[in-house]
């Protein structure tokens, strides 16, 4: 699969394009990436995807900007699974924000990417000001046809970003699994903490987050990278308000029965059960007694689900 960090020039070839955010890659985006390797196979065109980083949203509201469901690196693992011969992602900024809807279509799809058919959702909104639409794009269309996505719902639930966001922020995990179609997940690398899980007997794999959580607690989780197995364990997503007061979010998660060094080993956590909430206490010992009920319950789901 090539990756563009930037859009060409000019376009060398022709492509059958899909373009969005694909925050999650969800079963509403898998689906889209289905259907855009079937008609770039039927076309005889390269399948491709126009993403943005940051997020839109990001770029627009700063810090009060959802969190992210996965990372670019993890959306770009998830486009080569299904397919996709190319991925052009686009850095959103002011200069990207101000064209028109019809100077994006002009310069980025049809100058730029040489589009011949497109796929976008049925909310599809682009150009400045979100003014343009899904008739904006057909009515512009003489060199390209253009095709709408309909919604994808589980259970009479349209599948989207949102709902999956507002799932993992209650602690549903299981419901955010079945829109995802995958339970979700964290990757990153593991690095050096300050050894307090070892001092309390729980020594932990520190993972690095670059970016705000979509959910914080306590969790039943596995673990991939360790070895070739998935390694059940349990995990902390917060703050750690017994221990710091800086409000930075953390993930250490402590794997059963493992005790190898892993720093700078890249691992993915699947999130599979919220045990609790995150919660201060009074003084080291309560906590350690704490962790070893956490440690129990977890334990006590995977028996539960093997």
């Amino acid at each position: 699969m090539q990756v563009f960090r930037a859009f060409p020039h000019t376009a060398s070839d022709h492509v059958a394009l899909t373009i969005g955010n694909f925050d999650g890659v969800h079963l509403g985006h898998q689906a889209m990436l289905t259907r855009l390797t079937e008609a770039a196979e039927d076309l005889a065109l390269p399948a491709a995807v126009l993403t943005f980083d940051p997020h839109p949203r990001e770029f627009f509201a700063h810090g009060a900007a959802p969190p992210r469901l996965s990372s670019l690196r993890r959306k770009l693992e998830q486009f080569r699974a299904h397919g996709v011969a190319r991925v052009f992602i686009a850095r959103f900024n002011a200069a990207l924000a101000s064209l028109s809807a019809d100077e994006f279509i002009e310069r980025v799809l049809v100058q730029k990417l040489g589009v011949r058919w497109v796929l976008v959702g049925d909310d599809f909104r682009f150009g400045r000001g979100r003014s343009g639409d899904i008739a904006t794009l057909r009515a512009a269309a003489k060199e390209f046809s253009v095709e709408a996505m309909r919604m994808v719902s589980v259970a009479g639930e349209r599948v989207s970003s949102t709902a999956i966001r507002n799932a993992l922020a209650a602690g549903e995990l299981e419901h955010a699994a079945r829109l995802l179609g995958r339970p979700y997940a964290i990757a990153g690398r593991v690095a050096h903490g300050d050894k307090r899980g070892e001092r309390l007997g729980f020594p932990t794999a520190n993972i690095a987050l670059r970016h705000k959580p979509a959910l914080t607690g306590i969790f039943a989780v596995r673990v991939q990278g360790l070895d070739a197995s998935l390694r059940a364990g349990v995990a902390s997503l917060g703050v750690r308000p017994t221990v710091k007061t800086d409000g930075k979010p953390v993930l250490e998660v402590f794997v059963f029965d493992f005790n190898e060094a892993i720093y700078g080993r890249r691992v993915t956590v699947e999130f599979l059960h919220k045990l609790r909430d995150e919660e201060r206490y009074p003084d080291l010992d309560t906590l350690a007694r704490q962790i070893h009920a956490d440690v129990a319950h977890a334990r006590e789901y995977f028996a539960a689900h093997q």
